[in-house]
């Protein structure tokens, strides 16, 4: 026959229990990054990112803006796109500022610039690009200077960040830790050691798994971004456990300590 004292110990043992199996699983988080990153690394990995500067290139699909200046402004006028104004649909009023139209970079990799006809800019930088275009101009205008941009080069951050979502990009040069970043940081649940990065290259589909863990990272190919790359941050096996079997875990130790109770009543009597 169960006594009092013998119930209290079997009610202590379900909450030890319980705290045991939520415990258990917090123990797996791996919070930080670059875990094996040290004073004597750190002088390699920039030596690293130092020779493998990775401006990005110029793809098909790519829209850019591209303005010439010199210092007699008539004479590159012709070069440049006029600006255009936009107005609501089903509406003859202009509530947009006037925005300077943008080139798109065909499927041969060309774009069609004013007076010169066609420019294959595919696989360029920009500054490559830049000085293609200023010594093509050179041979009409004194001292050109030309300045490019990507109008859509974006990334997008999904899985378990704080802000899952589609960002713009002003610079060429994005890291993925910039990406996380702009994501708002991973979550507690976030893998860093199995990060997905999926890349459009000209048409095919590239896959990368990344360890934020170690310092290997800054050795990757995909360290640095190229235009339209998607990060995708699987949850660790602590969100697993959260979402699908702590429910079961509650359902048992509900239906074990029912069990008790009764067997304890049963004994009373």
């Amino acid at each position: 026959m169960l006594t009092k004292t013998g119930m209290k110990k079997i009610n202590i043992i379900l909450i030890v229990s319980t705290l045991l199996i939520f415990t258990g699983c917090t123990t797996q988080k791996k919070l930080a990054y670059f875990n094996t990153v040290t004073a004597s690394s750190a002088e390699s990995i920039n030596a690293q990112l130092k020779n493998e500067r990775a401006d990005a290139r110029i793809l098909t699909d790519d829209r850019l803006s591209i303005t010439v200046s010199a210092l007699d402004p008539n004479a590159v006028a012709i070069y440049n796109l006029p600006f255009v104004s936009f107005a609501s649909p089903g509406s003859d009023q202009i509530y947009a500022s006037p925005v300077l139209q943008s080139y798109l970079v065909n499927s041969q990799g060309n774009i069609n610039f004013p007076v010169l006809g066609e420019i294959k800019l595919e696989g360029l930088t920009l500054t490559e690009a830049g000085n293609l275009i200023k010594n093509k101009l050179a041979e009409h205008v004194a001292d050109p200077i030309v300045n490019i941009q990507f109008v859509n080069f974006r990334i997008t951050v999904l899985g378990e960040v704080l802000r899952p979502g589609q960002f713009p990009v002003t610079n060429e040069r994005v890291t993925i830790l910039d990406a996380l970043g702009l994501a708002g940081h991973m979550t507690a649940y976030g893998r860093r050691d199995n990060v997905l990065l999926t890349r459009n290259n000209n048409g095919k589909l590239e896959f990368a798994r990344i360890n934020l863990n170690s310092d290997e990272v800054f050795k990757s190919p995909y360290f640095y971004l190229q235009q339209n790359d998607v990060i995708y941050v699987e949850p660790n096996t602590v969100k697993s456990i959260s979402s699908q079997d702590i429910p079961l875990y509650l359902s048992s130790l509900s239906t074990l300590a029912t069990l008790v109770t009764l067997i304890y009543s049963i004994s009373k009597k």
